[in-house]
C-alpha cells in the first residue's frame, strides 16, 4: 500500500495489560529493576540509582522471590532479561509511562511539558540547525533530542516522537511519512587521489544502520579504516582519509565534501514521523510533529539527493 507524505497510518492493537499479580510489588523495587534491565548490569544501574550494587543484587533477588519466576539470565558480563523477565519489563514500562503526567502535574504549575524526540545522527544534525522552525523561547514546552541509531521504545513510552527509516508495525503507533532518503559515497573535497581511494566503514559490531551493514556484505571493497559512530565516519572522510557513505541531506550540506559516486539505489529508503496515537493528540507534540513534518517535506529535494553542493 503506498503512503503520501502527510498521510498518517494507524496501527491498532490490544495493548491492555494486566497489573493483578504486582499489585503487591514494591514500586522501588521496580524502579531498581527497570536501571538493571536498561544499563545490563549492576553497574551502570548503580550509576543511576545512587544504589551499591550489593543492595541492587538483593532488591533482584527479593524482587524474583516475589514475583516466583527467573528475570535474569546472570553472568559475567551483566544481567540479560529472561523471557519472563522482558514481560515484567514492558509492564513496569507501561505503568512507568502512566505515572508520567502525574509527575508532571505535581511539579508545579510553571513547570513546561517535554517532548521527547528520538533521530540518528544526521537527522538530528539537521534538525539543531533548524532548530528555530520547530521550537521558540516563547513556547509553552521544552524539547528533548534523543540521538540515537537505535528505536526508543514509543509505545511504552521512553519518547513522544520518532524519525523512522519504515513505517511502524507496533500496536497503537501512528506514522506520517514525510520524505524519501538517498545514500552515496562521500570523500573529502580536497582528497589528493580523487577516484582512487579506498572506502571508510562502520565495524561490523557497531553497524546499525543499513548503510553500514550493506557496505560490510561488499566483498570487493578494500577498507582504509573503521569508525564505530556516523559521527566519526564523516570525520575520517573530510580528512581524507577515504570515501564512505553517508545521506546525501548530510554530506551534501557539508562544503568540505564532495559525491564520490551516484546515489546507491539499493539504500534509499522512506522518512516516518511516529508518534503513540493518543500522545500526538496532545498539543505541544501535535504541534512539534507538524513542525517537523513541514521542515522535512520542504526539504525533499535535499533528502532525495537532488541538491548536491554548488547546485542551483
Amino acid at each position: 500500500m503506498e503512503h503520501k507524505a502527510g498521510d498518517w497510518r494507524l496501527i491498532m492493537g490490544d495493548s491492555a495489560l494486566c497489573f493483578s499479580t504486582m499489585k503487591n510489588l514494591d514500586w522501588n523495587d521496580l524502579q531498581s529493576f527497570l536501571a538493571v534491565a536498561r544499563g545490563g548490569g549492576l553497574t551502570k544501574a548503580g550509576a543511576e540509582t545512587g544504589l551499591s550494587p550489593a543492595t541492587l543484587g538483593r532488591r533482584m533477588l527479593s524482587l524474583e522471590e516475589a514475583v516466583g519466576r527467573p528475570l535474569f539470565h546472570r553472568s559475567q558480563t551483566g544481567y540479560a532479561l529472561t523471557a519472563d523477565g522482558q514481560s515484567l519489563l514492558r509492564r513496569v514500562l507501561a505503568m512507568e509511562a502512566s505515572a508520567r503526567p502525574i509527575a508532571e502535574w505535581s511539579g508545579g504549575k510553571g513547570q513546561r511539558p517535554v517532548v521527547r524526540i528520538s533521530a540518528g545522527t544526521w537527522t538530528a544534525n539537521f534538525f539543531a540547525e533548524n532548530i528555530f522552525k520547530l521550537w521558540s523561547p516563547d513556547d509553552p514546552f521544552r524539547l528533548a533530542f534523543k540521538t540515537t541509531e537505535a528505536k526508543l521504545d514509543i509505545a511504552h513510552r521512553e519518547i513522544e516522537i520518532g524519525i523512522r527509516n519504515r513505517a511502524p508495525d507496533s500496536p497503537n503507533l501512528a506514522a506520517r511519512k514525510t520524505a524519501v532518503v538517498a545514500q552515496a559515497p562521500f570523500r573529502a573535497r580536497a582528497h589528493a587521489r580523487p577516484g582512487e581511494e579506498e572506502w571508510l566503514a562502520i565495524g561490523r559490531e557497531d553497524a546499525v544502520t543499513r548503510s553500514a551493514r550493506w557496505l560490510n556484505e561488499q566483498e570487493d571493497i578494500q577498507v582504509a579504516a573503521w569508525a564505530n559512530t556516523p559521527r566519526m565516519l564523516s570525520d575520517l572522510i573530510r580528512a581524507g582519509v577515504g570515501k564512505g557513505i553517508l545521506p546525501c541531506f548530510a554530506g551534501d550540506r557539508d562544503p568540505l565534501m564532495e559525491r564520490a559516486g551516484e546515489p546507491i539505489e539499493a539504500l534509499e529508503e522512506g522518512q516516518w514521523v511516529v508518534a503513540h496515537n493518543d500522545d500526538r493528540h496532545r498539543k505541544e507534540v501535535r504541534t512539534v510533529i507538524d513542525r517537523i513534518t513541514d521542515l522535512l517535506t520542504a526539504h525533499r529535494a535535499l533528502f532525495a539527493g537532488e541538491r548536491p553542493l554548488g547546485m542551483e
